[in-house]
């Protein structure tokens, strides 16, 4: 049997240093590679602790096109979706550190869910999954 995975998820950016430092110094991702390519274009690569498999690969803008997708990766809904293995840690970190929630945490039939944005606008579902749902 073939196994697959999704490796990364491209996310558009304005600047890659701005990005950068937002990511990991508010959501506390890692950088797990920056690698220079030319022309200005850079190979970032960002997961979160612990994480293994899936990483966030940014992309600076380098069209008017792209430059309007900033922040409106998926037309105004949740793009994407951190997982944590404790909510009520990570919840208040983030909040200290910046981060603009966009409604108070909630409790739904999956676990404890709470909308954020990131530098760009783009909307971010903070999720502790409910252990069996894991």
């Amino acid at each position: 049997m073939s196994r697959q995975k999704i490796g990364y998820v491209a996310m558009v950016v304005r600047e890659y240093d701005e990005a950068i430092t937002f990511y990991t110094q508010q959501l506390s991702l890692t950088l797990v590679e920056d690698t220079p390519l030319g022309d200005g274009k850079r190979w970032v690569l960002l997961s979160p602790p612990g994480a293994a498999e899936t990483c966030l690969l940014l992309a600076k803008a380098s069209s008017p096109n792209q430059l309007n997708a900033v922040g409106n990766q998926t037309g105004g809904r949740v793009f994407l979706f951190l997982h944590t293995d404790d909510f009520w840690r990570d919840y208040p970190q983030m909040q200290n550190s910046g981060v603009r929630f966009l409604e108070a945490p909630k409790q739904e039939a999956y676990g404890t869910v709470a909308v954020f944005e990131d530098l760009y606008g783009n909307k971010w579902d903070l999720q502790e999954l409910r252990k069996t749902d894991q």
